[in-house]
């Protein structure tokens, strides 16, 4: 590795360091060899980096929606009732309010409504009240892929 001296084999009666050039090549090999590495690194890491509320989604066969540039708000309605936006929990009481700052930030109205297989119809209906209240009208519902299908084509 490195840079090393490239030269003819000497002969009697040459000086030491006549005839002989140091080698100009970069050794890219290495260089590769660690590229390569950190490419499965981040490959292995990247799908362990979405954090996020544990919900036991409910399945269905509905295809994923298209990803948007802007980081999509995400509210998550878990089992025992508690409204997560983002990462953060929020009483039921300040929800609406702070829907609306965060909308008056926001370029986007899309929401993605993650609500746990166990809650209720209502409680998701009265989530989306507000979400849509809040001035959020583009309402994505969050599935687990692979659920019943109502057509004869099957899975």
């Amino acid at each position: 590795m490195g840079a090393g001296v490239q030269g003819r084999a000497s002969g009697r009666g040459r000086r030491r360091g006549r005839g002989r050039k140091p080698m100009s090549e970069i050794n890219v090999t290495p260089f590769v060899d660690v590229m390569l590495v950190l490419l499965i690194i981040f490959m292995v890491a990247a799908p362990l980096l979405t954090v996020g509320v544990p919900i036991r989604l409910p399945e269905t066969a509905a295809a994923a929606l298209p990803t948007e540039q802007e980081e999509p708000l995400t509210v998550a309605l878990t089992a025992d009732g508690t409204i997560v936006v983002q990462n953060a929990e929020v009483p039921r009481d300040e929800f609406v309010t702070r829907l609306r700052a965060v909308a008056a930030e926001r370029t986007s109205d899309r929401v993605y409504l993650r609500a746990d297989g166990v809650v209720s119809y209502e409680d998701v209906m009265q989530v989306m009240g507000a979400l849509n209240a809040s001035g959020f009208n583009n309402i994505g519902l969050v599935t687990e892929q692979g659920g019943p299908r109502f057509d004869a084509a099957g899975p």
